[in-house]
Parts: C-alpha cells; structure tokens; sequence
C-alpha cells in the first residue's frame, strides 16, 4: 500500500469517529426500578439534556437541583432530561436516596460501567450534553459553577426557537 492510500484511510477513520463523537447512541441503561430503559424511550420531542454525574461529585449536586427547575419550566416545551449516574458497584446503593433527597423529577439511569461515559468521552463531572431530535450533540458543558444554569437555559431557548 502506498503512503497516500494509508494517509487517506487514515483520515476517513478520523472523520468517522468524530461524527461517531457527535452523536448519541440509543443507549439501553437501568433505570431506578431496576428497569431496562433506552435512549429513545427518554429522549425528549425537540431537545434532551443528558447530565453525567456520580453522588461523590460535589459540583454534580449544585448541578442536579437547579437542572430540576429547568427541566420543570422546558418540559412542556420539548425538554426531556436525563440524569445518568456513573458510581461503581460499591456506591451505587446511594443513587436513588440521593435522587429523592434532591427531588429530582427527571429520570435517573445508571452506567455502572461507566461504557457510556466512555464512549461519549467523558472525562469531567458533571458533564452536560444538548442533544436535538437527531441525536446530534450539540451543546457540551464541563464541571458546574453558580450560573451555569443561565448559560444553559439561553443554549435551550435557542435550540426550542
């Protein structure tokens, strides 16, 4: 083979995975009944905010509360959220006393062996993702500080005009 065909498969690979990196899979993960739920059961009519987090992640619980009142205010608008907690088998018996501490409304998933997490890239938490109804990501936010939830709620106004 010569370098230029190498180089070219090279880069059909490359451009393959970040196109791969820019959309999500139809996931199937546990829910907090022990039920088997996909991706395309959760996800929202127009927009689905996916939150990463672990009950260990300090930023993750300022995170949760306030992505509630967002999810509450943009749900009839066609918002769907999805918490998907990333804790291993020895803290995830916390998930959903946590969950209810919180009031958290939207649902909860679980990967446990952080396979999505993986395959998303996902190195920080939490980690927000926009999704649109093509399953396109199309907003990304690492870590959570005091007035993040602005920037979010202008990503999604944006997104649902």
């Amino acid at each position: 083979m010569s370098t230029k065909t190498i180089l070219s498969i090279v880069i059909l690979t490359l451009a393959f995975n970040v196109v791969k990196a820019q959309s999500i899979p139809d996931f199937m993960l546990e829910n907090l009944d022990g039920e088997w739920v996909s991706y395309n059961d959760l996800k929202g009519d127009e927009v689905t905010l996916i939150d990463f987090w672990a009950s260990w992640c300090k930023p993750c619980m300022k995170a949760m509360p306030e992505i509630d009142k967002i999810y509450q205010e943009y749900h009839n608008k066609g918002l769907s959220a999805i918490g998907i907690n990333t804790d291993g088998p020895r803290s995830i018996s916390k998930v959903r006393p946590l969950s209810k501490t919180l009031n958290i409304s939207y649902p909860i998933v679980s990967d446990i062996n952080n396979e999505l997490l993986n395959d998303l890239n996902i190195s920080v938490l939490p980690t927000l993702l926009l999704v649109n109804k093509n399953g396109e990501i199309i907003y990304r936010h690492e870590g959570w500080t005091a007035g993040d939830e602005k920037e979010l709620v202008e990503q999604i106004n944006s997104i649902l005009q």
